[in-house]
């Protein structure tokens, strides 16, 4: 039996393992319930997209758009390609419109007229700085895939042409990329999560 004067103190140390129990138990759910590329493969692998109803693609699609949602950028790059290739290319018109304003990150298009607002020789520093970035961010990644990947050669590694650097320093990007289709935006997706990435940083070193 504890005594009267005891108890008060076995209460609280009962309360303390309690809460520290829960601690545990919460960080170890929050561990399994944590989103990884793996597990947004698995499910988009899981999923034939091309032979749902109409209303169980839109479930699909809201589900797909919210784990892509859940990842950091650079996990993001990781399956962007396989969704291209298998999901992106069952989408209509309209799917692919909802698909990618459902994925857009946040400030996006704020980016978009920060980016128009430079002059030409910035915007073509930044759109340097991005394809280096990009660059080195797939040597990277190539180099800690396996021999023999799922992924389809190719498609994580946007490209930008001379004319095309050209045409959007010029015009400016959010002008091209509005007048853009939806492939086209899919396409140009990491090339301007990254952008976004380097003119946030760009402005902490020196201001607007």
């Amino acid at each position: 039996m504890i005594s009267q004067r005891h108890r008060p103190v076995a209460y609280a140390v009962a309360a303390i393992v309690g809460i520290w129990l829960l601690a545990v138990a919460g960080y170890h759910l929050a561990l399994s319930l944590k989103l990884t590329p793996e597990k947004v493969r698995a499910y988009e692998e899981s999923v034939d997209f091309a032979r749902l109803s109409a209303a169980d693609r839109e479930k699909a699609l809201q589900k797909l758009a919210a784990m892509l949602n859940g990842l950091a950028l650079e996990e993001r790059r990781k399956v962007w390609g396989d969704i291209m290739a298998r999901w992106f290319a069952a989408m209509t018109e309209a799917e692919k419109g909802k698909f990618l304003e459902a994925t857009m990150p946040t400030g996006f298009k704020q980016m978009l007229g920060a980016f128009e607002a430079l002059p030409p020789e910035r915007r073509q520093k930044t759109i340097e700085n991005t394809l280096k970035n990009l660059r080195d961010s797939q040597g990277q990644m190539q180099a800690g895939r396996p021999p023999k990947s799922s992924q389809n050669p190719g498609t994580n590694q946007p490209v930008l042409s001379p004319e095309l650097q050209d045409k959007i320093t010029t015009i400016g990007l959010k002008s091209y990329y509005t007048q853009s289709s939806p492939e086209t935006r899919a396409e140009l997706a990491p090339v301007l999560e990254e952008m976004q990435k380097v003119m946030e940083l760009n402005r902490r070193n020196n201001g607007p």
